[in-house]
């Protein structure tokens, strides 16, 4: 596998100016949901799905290791089309996916030359879906076999958001002249905004090992999950320059340097992936942990597990249009026991308000 970038040299001394922002350090209240009942499955024999994102009412998956992306009609999957130029190999492929409010596909996939995000038009109507022609927005992000973030969402300011890993290369997490393990924020067509936290810069904020899941409370609070290496698995809520001290620290260090997380876990019982946020609740997509694992706002030092070891491992969570909570599990990526009978499959659950 070719590692997207070398080295890079030191990085200069750099203070993060002010910036207007819609992530806060202390969520406001609002009502917590949870998972009611048993999943239904939507879709089954899915391979090595990675995301979900929504063309309106049509929901679209990433497959990582096909290059595929399927549109779901009914309970039958289709392909949309083929993302060119993917290079899978462990981790990497073709990851998160994200649709604006011009119909046009965003993908974070690796290429020979390392990671990028392209943008696709979508063509046709649903049941009929096709990819239009390619524009690559951003390349030469850091990747390797493992640790290549890949999750991209639209944050309530209307940029667009990427998380990447650090592809091995720990002390780039703290260079602040790599792409590799950040959060980066940019416009709707890849350039710097104005306002972000480093002049001329898409880094939002640094020290991560490998994020994998972003996604705003209803205040605007960014919150943010991060595979850690052997002791401490993360949920962050991110602040513009803020630094998460990967690898110097790794969990709740108490160090004054790092943003500490607010909450962690050991990666057995974890391997958080996708997140989303519902109201009140933040879920989280656990790998290792096989667990959907809700996390509320208001006081997000606590958790509670569903579904532990029922579906496998969990790669992502979303929102549906009709309100459900949608997931998608990772049983045929080569990791963990294996694919079981109709692996891998999307299920759905409908959500009810806690008291």
């Amino acid at each position: 596998m070719i590692v997207g970038c070398t080295a890079t040299p030191a990085s200069p001394t750099r203070t993060a100016r002010p910036v207007p922002t819609t992530s806060a350090a202390s969520p406001t209240r609002a009502s917590a949901v949870a998972p009611q009942g048993d999943p239904v499955e939507f879709a089954t024999g899915l391979v090595t799905p990675w995301a979900i994102a929504f063309d309106g009412e049509t929901a679209l998956i990433s497959e990582r290791d096909t290059s595929n992306i399927l549109e779901l009609t009914g309970i039958a999957t289709r392909i949309v089309g083929t993302v060119p130029g993917v290079v899978q190999q462990g981790e990497s492929g073709l990851l998160g996916i994200v649709v604006d409010n011009q119909r046009r596909l965003y993908v974070y996939s690796t290429a020979a030359d390392g990671n990028r995000i392209q943008r696709f038009p979508l063509t046709g109507v649903a049941g009929s879906l096709g990819l239009g022609e390619a524009e690559t927005l951003l390349d030469g992000i850091p990747a390797a076999s493992y640790h290549d973030g890949g999750r991209i969402a639209f944050g309530p300011d209307g940029m667009l958001y990427a998380t990447t890993g650090d592809a091995g290369q720990r002390d780039a997490s703290q260079n602040l002249n790599s792409l590799g393990g950040k959060i980066l924020r940019m416009t709707p067509d890849g350039g710097v905004p104005a306002d972000n936290p480093f002049p001329d810069s898409l880094v939002y904020s640094y020290g991560h090992r490998n994020p994998q899941g972003i996604a705003w409370a209803e205040d605007g609070t960014l919150f943010a999950a991060e595979f850690g290496q052997d002791t401490w698995d993360e949920l962050n809520i991110i602040i513009p320059g803020g630094n998460y001290g990967w690898p110097t620290a790794e969990g709740i260090a108490g160090n004054g340097a790092f943003i500490d997380p607010v909450q962690q876990w050991n990666p057995d019982d974890a391997s958080p992936s996708g997140i989303a946020i519902v109201r009140g609740t933040v879920f989280i997509a656990n790998l290792r942990g096989q667990t959907l694992r809700t996390v509320p706002v208001a006081n997000p030092s606590t958790s509670t597990d569903y579904y532990t070891g029922t579906y496998g491992r969990i790669r992502h969570v979303a929102e549906a249009p009709d309100g459900q909570l949608w997931f998608l599990t990772s049983n045929t990526d080569g990791y963990g026991s294996g694919a079981r009978e109709g692996d891998d499959r999307l299920l759905s659950v409908p959500l009810t308000t806690q008291q």
